[in-house]
C-alpha cells in the first residue's frame, strides 16, 4: 500500500499546457493562497481580539473560517510542490490522508451551515429566548458534533479505501478526492453504501435543514418590519448563496466519480479548481467583511495601522 501513485493532471488540450506554464500557474495558486491565508486569518484575528463578537453568530463564523484556512493548507501545498514536479507523485497512505482531511472540512462546512442558520433563526424568529437557548454550552455542543460528525465518515471510508487492492496507480485529478476509487480493482459495494450514507448525513440532510430554517425566517420576516426583513436579506442571502453553490460543487465531486461518465476535461478542470479555491476564498468576504460589526473593526484596524505608518514615516 506504500506505492506511489502517479497523479497526472488533466489536459486542457487546445487551452492550456500544464507543462509549459507551471510557473504561471505556481505564481497564481501561490497568490491565492496568500490571500486566502491572509483574509481567513484578519477575520479571526479581529473575532478573537473584540470581545463584543463573541457572540455565537461570530463564533460559528470564526468556525467556517478556521475550516476554510485547514481545507486549504490540506490543498494548496501538495498543489505547489506537483507544480514545481517533473512527475508529481504521492504515497497511497498519503493519499487517503488528503482524502480523509478533503471531506472531513468539506462535510463541516454544512454542519456549520446549518448550525449557523439555527442560531439565525433564534436570533430573528425567537429573539426572546435567544440568550437562554444560545449559550456558550450551546455552541460548544454544535461545534463538537460538527467535528465529530465530519471526521467520522471519511475516516471510516479511507480504512475501507486501504484495505482495497489496486489495480492502477494513475490518478485523474489535482488532488486526492472521490477520483481514488478509480484506482480500485473491484468497486467495493460497502464503500458505495457507505458514502451514500454519509453523503446523505453530511451534505443532504445539512442542507435541507438550513433551507427549511431560512425559509421560515423569510416567512416570519415577511409578516414584520421593514428594519426586519432588511435584516434578514443582509444575513441570511448571503448564507444561502454560500450554500447552494457549495452544495451543487460537493454534489458534483461525489456524483462524477461514482458514474464514471464521459464529462470534458476543461469542464472537469474547472469545477474541480471550484471546489479547491472558490469558497476558502471567498468566505472571508461573505461572512466577514459584509458583516457590519466586523467591516467596521477592519476599517479601524486598517485606519490605526496607516496611522501607524505614517507616523513612522514622519519620525
Amino acid at each position: 500500500m506504500d506505492d506511489k501513485i502517479n497523479i497526472s493532471y488533466i489536459t486542457l488540450s487546445g487551452y492550456v499546457d500544464l507543462n509549459k506554464y507551471r510557473y504561471f500557474y505556481f505564481f497564481i495558486v501561490l497568490t491565492v493562497y496568500i490571500l486566502t491565508v491572509c483574509s481567513n486569518a484578519t477575520i479571526l484575528y479581529l473575532i478573537w481580539i473584540h470581545k463584543n463578537l463573541h457572540e455565537p453568530m461570530y463564533i460559528f463564523i470564526a468556525a467556517l473560517l478556521f475550516n476554510g484556512l485547514l481545507y486549504s493548507t490540506n490543498i494548496y501545498p501538495k498543489l505547489l510542490i506537483d507544480f514545481l514536479s517533473e512527475k508529481p507523485i504521492i504515497s497511497y497512505s498519503a493519499c487517503l490522508l488528503q482524502f480523509f482531511m478533503f471531506y472531513s472540512f468539506g462535510g463541516s462546512e454544512f454542519l456549520l451551515l446549518a448550525a449557523m442558520a439555527f442560531d439565525r433563526y433564534m436570533a430573528i424568529c425567537k429573539p426572546l429566548r435567544y440568550r437562554n437557548i444560545m449559550k456558550r454550552s450551546t455552541v460548544s455542543i454544535f461545534l463538537i458534533t460538527a467535528l465529530f460528525v465530519a471526521l467520522f465518515y471519511p475516516v471510516v471510508l479511507a480504512m475501507l479505501s486501504y484495505q482495497a487492492k489496486l489495480c492502477t496507480f494513475n490518478l485523474e485529478g489535482i488532488f486526492c478526492n472521490n477520483t481514488i476509487y478509480a484506482l480500485q480493482c473491484v468497486r467495493s459495494t460497502t464503500l458505495a453504501v457507505f458514502g451514500i450514507v454519509a453523503f446523505s448525513n453530511v451534505v443532504v440532510l445539512p442542507m435541507l435543514f438550513t433551507s427549511f430554517t431560512y425559509a421560515n425566517i423569510f416567512r416570519i420576516s415577511y409578516r414584520s418590519s421593514k428594519q426586519s426583513r432588511k435584516t434578514t436579506v443582509e444575513t441570511c442571502v448571503p448564507h444561502l448563496l454560500v450554500l447552494t453553490s457549495y452544495f451543487c460543487l460537493m454534489t458534483y465531486d461525489v456524483v462524477i466519480a461514482r458514474v464514471q461518465s464521459d464529462f470534458p476535461k476543461i469542464a472537469r478542470f474547472i469545477m474541480t479548481m471550484q471546489i479547491s479555491l472558490y469558497h476558502p476564498l471567498l468566505n472571508p468576504f461573505i461572512y466577514g467583511f459584509k458583516m457590519r460589526e466586523i467591516n467596521k473593526r477592519l476599517k479601524k484596524l486598517f485606519l490605526q495601522r496607516r496611522q501607524k505608518n505614517q507616523s513612522a514615516v514622519i519620525c
